[in-house]
């Protein structure tokens, strides 16, 4: 095996502050090292890259392609480190990390505020939430605990159903322009925003109506619901959307239902996580906490 070219973190240091400046003193002093240490640093990361990093042109610095190149790469290393170190100044030393996956836009409209008090009763449990288009997350095992739409059935994992959903359009009532739609196919005459994750949905609820239109797969086309329902509120066109997702908005009025129909989705929203970690004590505490959110 091929050695590594694994530079120390006080060349990196030193080349970054170096670059920074354009100096090999003003990074020695913002380092707290001698001008020397930091050029032999700079020095030896050259010979280890084989590239020249600098240009030396009458005392004064210049970084070359390569250098301006490498300074890039740099600074994602350096930052990432500095991130993850203050992420762990975060944690006492009984504080469990809990990985969760959710898709975007149940993540902001569901999942987040039905968190909400989680943190109290379980104040050695710090939350990891991000965003996953796709639930593998599991497999991958970089997560502990998955939010999902879909059928429930996962080889490997436990898939606890939490709640069925509807879709309905909804539009901005100036879209309507103080009309009342006479006809299921009239929505068809507007703009729809397509859903890249249900590609089908305005296709099977117009066959749902007994209807058929050429435009059912035609309009733009959103990766998230959120961000259809976004389109929406601009009075860009007609969203098809699961209803728990605009019940503040039809709420509030600044979105209303285009046509009275709503079409029960194929699927249902799950909560899933390895069969091997059903006893594990993070992962029983918020399964534990989602049911109660439900039934209370």
């Amino acid at each position: 095996m091929s050695k590594r070219l694994v530079p120390s973190m006080t060349a990196l240091q030193c080349f970054e502050a170096a670059a920074r400046h354009l100096s090999f003193t003003r990074a020695a002093e913002e380092l707290h090292l001698t001008q020397s240490a930091v050029s032999k640093q700079v020095a030896q990361l050259e010979e280890m890259l084989r590239n020249h990093l600098f240009l030396r042109i009458r005392r004064r610095l210049q970084l070359t392609p390569a250098g301006s190149l490498y300074l890039a790469e740099v600074n994602k290393i350096l930052n990432q480190v500095d991130m993850s170190s203050r992420y762990i100044l975060t944690y006492g030393e009984q504080t469990e990390i809990l990985k969760v996956a959710t898709q975007p836009s149940f993540g902001v409209r569901w999942l987040i505020p039905h968190l909400k008090g989680f943190g109290k009763r379980h104040p050695n449990i710090h939350l990891d939430i991000r965003n996953e288009m796709e639930p593998f997350s599991l497999l991958q095992g970089s997560a502990d605990v998955v939010f999902f739409f879909g059928q429930g059935t996962w080889p490997g994992a436990t898939c606890v159903e939490l709640f069925r959903e509807e879709v309905v359009p909804v539009c901005a009532p100036e879209l309507l322009q103080g009309r009342e739609l006479t006809d299921a196919a009239q929505v068809a005459e507007l703009v729809l925003m397509q859903s890249a994750s249900r590609p089908e949905a305005w296709h099977e609820w117009f066959l749902e109506q007994g209807l058929h239109t050429d435009n059912s797969y035609h309009g733009p086309r959103f990766d998230t619901f959120y961000m259809a329902l976004s389109a929406a509120q601009a009075g860009c066109g007609v969203a098809l959307v699961p209803r728990y997702l605009v019940e503040k908005e039809l709420g509030d009025g600044s979105l209303v239902i285009a046509w009275n129909h709503a079409m029960r989705s194929h699927g249902a929203h799950y909560l899933a996580f390895a069969e091997h970690a059903a006893e594990v004590p993070k992962v029983r505490a918020l399964v534990e906490w989602t049911r109660e959110q439900l039934t209370g």
